[in-house]
């Protein structure tokens, strides 16, 4: 008799994930160690070490879900797991948790195993605080053991309730696009449960007798997310029947997809409308699609010092507004104490 279907399910998800980044692995260079002069060649030494991948855990339902079928799946597929949890320290007690589920992962036979303690600012929220300083130190702990990648526990729902905030920002496809299912630096962070509801990953805990822990921060109604879990989506349910989770997250799939092929072609775009002296032109940049225009200036923003996370869709559109609807006006002020201006019929977006 095979496992239940939600363990199943989960291994699966996990299984392929695992694949796709040894085949990434298998696909770098080798490096083979210096042999001496007329020794028979060490094959063995050109093959890439076995890839470290880590789950970032913080004991809840969905990160130990996938922190066993880490555990279970990994072994066979000759890849080394270990787990990393993120104590924020905006709880009593977090310490402590942080420290039962360094003890939980090794139990499943993870290693490396660490707690990373960070402290959370106030930029951007508490919400956003909290994500960018555990980005941070999921980041070290990747850089410190030389991890392949990062396993994420996001789950349909968290792409739904990701695309409802993106909708109600008002920021435009990509937003809408929710989470990649690969993303950071060289494809570092990978969300193997995105197809999986959140159901399905309480359910295989339940069923491994896994023990899991309800962050509190969830169920606060002070937190935008917390609200939208239980009030917001419940409530078009309710109005829209059922199915609005996978509609949502068949509409990030298809928002990803037009949104890097808009990427694709600003890229592209980009370098015709820049001078000799690599200068925005104004005629040029007017000419273009405004869908394509917006994000040649996103880049600029962004290259010229502007936090992508702080750039928002209101931001880019006063900058647009120096190109399409001109009349004298002064410099646009943006986060990161860049400043774009119109001067001579060039852009000019810089740090002031």
């Amino acid at each position: 008799m095979g496992p239940h279907p939600a363990v199943a399910a989960i291994r699966l998800a996990v299984r392929r994930v695992l694949h796709d980044i040894l085949n990434d692995h298998q696909a770098l260079p080798a490096h083979p160690a210096p042999q001496p002069a007329g020794a028979r060649p060490d094959r063995t030494a050109e093959r890439p070490p076995s890839p470290l991948v880590l789950v970032a855990c913080s004991g809840g339902a969905d990160s130990m879900a996938l922190a066993s079928a880490l555990a279970f799946e990994a072994p066979k597929l000759g890849v080394r797991a270990g787990g990393v949890t993120v104590d924020h320290g905006l709880q009593p007690g977090s310490d402590l948790r942080a420290e039962e589920v360094v003890l939980r992962l090794r139990g499943l036979g993870l290693d490396p195993v660490e707690s990373a303690a960070v402290t959370v600012g106030r930029e951007g929220g508490p919400e956003a605080a909290a994500r960018d300083a555990r980005y941070a130190a999921l980041d070290a702990a990747a850089e410190r053991h030389g991890a392949a990648a990062v396993l994420l526990g996001h789950t349909r729902d968290d792409q739904a309730e990701t695309v409802l905030l993106g909708l109600a920002r008002g920021s435009g496809i990509r937003s809408l696009s929710g989470m990649a299912a690969v993303s950071g630096a060289g494809g570092r962070y990978r969300r193997p449960f995105l197809q999986l509801d959140r159901q399905t990953a309480r359910k295989a805990c339940m069923v491994q007798s896994l023990p899991v822990w309800d962050d509190p921060h969830n169920a606060d109604p002070a937190y935008t997310r917390s609200r939208l879990r239980h009030e917001g989506l419940p409530a078009l349910e309710k109005a829209l029947g059922k199915g609005v989770v996978e509609a949502l997250a068949r509409t990030a799939q298809l928002s990803r997809d037009d949104a890097d092929a808009l990427d694709a072609w600003a890229r592209q775009a980009e370098a015709s409308v820049r001078d000799a002296a690599g200068l925005l032109e104004c005629a040029k940049l007017y000419a273009l699609p405004p869908a394509v225009r917006r994000r040649v200036l996103r880049r600029a923003a962004i290259e010229a010092g502007a936090p992508a996370g702080a750039l928002f869709a209101r931001h880019i559109e006063e900058v647009d507004r120096l190109i399409t609807g001109w009349r004298g006006q002064g410099a646009i002020n943006l986060p990161g104490r860049v400043v774009a201006q119109r001067q001579g019929g060039r852009l000019v977006i810089r740090q002031g």
